[in-house]
């Protein structure tokens, strides 16, 4: 199932944005080539010592390294010429620097004019914050969505970085219409996205809530209004509901924990007095859910039909009977690092989920490789 197989693509990325575009890519199928600085490579490798961290695992499946340094005329030669036979360049440096390494748009478009370029930054291309420093969290912060996520009392910084990963994704989309076009046009695009307009789109449902009826949404606005709720369980285990708007899985819950009065309290009889008092129910229902293991209450709960979930943790989630059916655990075995365990690709084309997984390479694992493809490629 590898849908992009026919393009190449040469990522300059650190870190994750960059990165997660050419990931992205690199599960359907493309051919990802990681360029890399000598010795060091992707700073994310050295993040846990060494310069194979998990953090850089994450993000770096399915490619292929080749360690460059084009301030060298010979290293810049090998660099022009996998953009010569490329189909898309991904760099996240901050504006002007790829242009100091020789892989600007426009020096790069003169090679291939049919490249498609993506470039990636913290705050755009122009502006008064253009060459401001950017990472997740002030992305998060500088769109409104920290906001959404961080507790009221005691504010800190929580959960994964999201801002990274969206801005990713939307890069990489951005990339496969810029291709699609191409196939009409034969012409290249550059791709312009940045951090905060990638956030800023992800918190559409924020902004609209405020533009049309002047909501200013908090961290607990969604969860109130979709009736979601997190208990934790008799053996420490957490289990989530959300029962959202049909009446059934109000009454479902209910039934579920054999209290039978709440269809009648004035406090929960409709769907706008359950979102008024949901403080008051989390009260009551909190050492109801004390009283079971997890797994009692899942069977009760799926037994009256109610949306919920193990809360699980990253040691359980992969192991769900529906996840180990689907096989969302793939596993792969690199020659020097050993074992590689990842999450395969959300995308199942006529039914057949992509199994197949390369671990993420060593630096310069593929620099040979690549060179002698360039080489063989001159004499056909």
């Amino acid at each position: 199932m590898k849908i992009l197989k026919d393009i190449r693509v040469i990522e300059m990325g650190t870190y994750i944005t960059g990165p997660a575009a050419g990931m992205h890519l690199a599960d359907l199928g493309a051919d990802v080539i990681k360029v890399e600085r000598p010795k060091t490579g992707d700073p994310f490798r050295a993040f846990k010592g060494g310069l194979y961290s998990p953090h850089y695992q994450t993000y770096n499946r399915n490619k292929r390294s080749i360690a460059l340094d084009t301030s060298q005329p010979d290293d810049k030669a090998v660099f022009d010429d996998l953009i010569r036979g490329a189909d898309v360049f991904i760099q996240n440096f901050r504006p002007g620097v790829a242009e100091k390494l020789g892989a600007g748009a426009a020096q790069l478009s003169a090679l291939n004019p049919k490249l498609v370029y993506c470039a990636i930054s913290g705050f755009g291309q122009s502006g008064p914050s253009r060459d401001r420093p950017s990472f997740d969290t002030v992305a998060q912060a500088a769109s409104g969505y920290l906001r959404l996520l961080t507790p009221p009392a005691n504010p800190r910084v929580i959960g994964p970085a999201i801002a990274d990963a969206v801005t990713g994704h939307y890069a990489a989309l951005g990339i496969a219409a810029a291709l699609l076009e191409r196939t009409k046009t034969g012409k290249g695009r550059r791709l312009d996205i940045s951090m905060i307009e990638a956030m800023c789109h992800f918190n559409l449902d924020s902004f609209t809530h405020y533009y049309s009826v002047g909501e200013i949404m908090g961290p607990l606005s969604r969860p109130t209004v979709s009736q979601s709720y997190t208990f934790a369980c008799y053996d420490g285990k957490w289990i989530a509901i959300h029962m959202s708007s049909p009446p059934k899985f109000w009454e479902g819950l209910v039934a579920a924990v054999g209290m039978p009065e709440l269809l009648s309290d004035p406090r929960f009889a409709e769907r706008p007095a359950r979102i008024a008092h949901q403080d008051d129910l989390i009260d009551i229902l909190t050492p109801v859910f004390a009283s079971k293991s997890r797994d009692e209450w899942c069977d009760l709960l799926l037994a009256n039909e109610v949306p919920h979930s193990p809360a699980y943790d990253a040691n359980e989630a992969l192991e769900d009977p529906q996840a180990v059916h689907l096989n969302i655990k793939v596993e792969a075995e690199h020659p020097e690092m050993g074992q590689f365990t990842t999450v395969r690709a959300p995308y199942s084309f006529d039914g057949e989920p992509e199994l197949g997984v390369l671990p993420p390479p060593t630096l310069d694992e593929h620099g040979a490789e690549i060179r002698q493809e360039l080489a063989r490629g001159k004499t056909k």
